[in-house]
């Protein structure tokens, strides 16, 4: 009788998750390089989480990526929780170790600042205040990283104040709490603009803001990836300032998990991005 070695199994995990474009990410790195794998999407109510999770290594599954709405919950659930996961609160990779344990990682931050030093290599983060907007589990993820490169002051709003209030507590004194209606204060003099709300996406309204006084050496980013290119780069672009869009971060926060569980580093290049497109 041969002895056939186990096909590692991954998979993303959230409820709704049939739009998410990690498999088709995935699929694409796992033919890339040969690997008999396999990686696929699971709709799982937040009631059956932990009881799907703990199934799932005996199913074959070496680790998951977690999405909406898990991405808090999981912390509650995992056996070892990464310090920067801990820090931004939420975690959205999973590794099922050898051990049987359970163990949480937060890889948006590395991927967000990966994908700004790839699209725009000129970019330097320690020369001028950030101007952040939004305030949900994304933006931790971004305030945590842009302090960690050395952004000497993050400029903070959201449309409901307490959130960002909420995060001036957990991250300290760099990070100054604007109100919404602040924007063109915020941008003023800012040399790293990011837009971490929902705003802008396909099926939901624009993100509007004063660009008036927006530098035109400003970098000038969004979360959003559907489209590509909104409104608000669009008019940013227009005002001279370097734009970078969000689909390099769903993309470099996915590699780190990737090796980990195939066993192999994959490469975000422009084959990547076009396999991830087209899908």
């Amino acid at each position: 009788m041969t002895d056939h070695p186990r096909i590692p199994l991954a998979a993303v995990i959230g409820s709704p998750i049939a739009h998410s474009r990690s498999p088709a990410l995935h699929g694409y790195w796992l033919k890339r390089y040969g690997i008999k794998g396999f990686y696929i999407p699971m709709d799982v109510a937040q009631a059956d989480l932990e009881q799907v999770l703990r199934m799932m290594p005996k199913m074959g599954f070496v680790g998951a990526n977690v999405t909406i709405p898990h991405k808090e919950a999981i912390l509650n659930i995992a056996d070892v929780i990464t310090d920067r996961a801990a820090l931004i609160g939420a975690a959205n990779t999973l590794i099922f170790r050898k051990d049987g344990k359970i163990q949480a990682d937060n890889t948006d931050g590395a991927g967000f600042i990966a994908n700004l030093r790839q699209a725009a290599p000129h970019w330097t983060p320690s020369i001028g205040p950030a101007a952040v907007f939004g305030a949900g589990g994304a933006a931790r993820a971004v305030i945590a990283a842009l302090i960690e490169v050395g952004v000497p002051e993050i400029r903070l709003a959201n449309r409901t104040r307490a959130r960002a209030d909420a995060l001036r507590s957990d991250f300290g004194a760099k990070v100054h709490v604007h109100e919404w209606v602040q924007a063109d204060a915020m941008i003023d003099g800012a040399t790293t603009v990011v837009n971490t709300t929902s705003l802008g996406m396909t099926g939901k309204p624009d993100l509007v803001l004063p660009l008036d006084s927006l530098s035109p050496h400003a970098l000038v980013t969004d979360l959003v990836y559907t489209p590509l290119k909104t409104q608000f780069l669009i008019e940013a672009e227009e005002r001279g300032a370097t734009v970078v869009d969000g689909l390099g971060m769903l993309l470099h926060q996915a590699a780190p998990g990737f090796e980990r569980w195939f066993g192999q580093r994959p490469e975000v290049d422009d084959a990547t991005r076009s396999a991830v497109l087209s899908a």
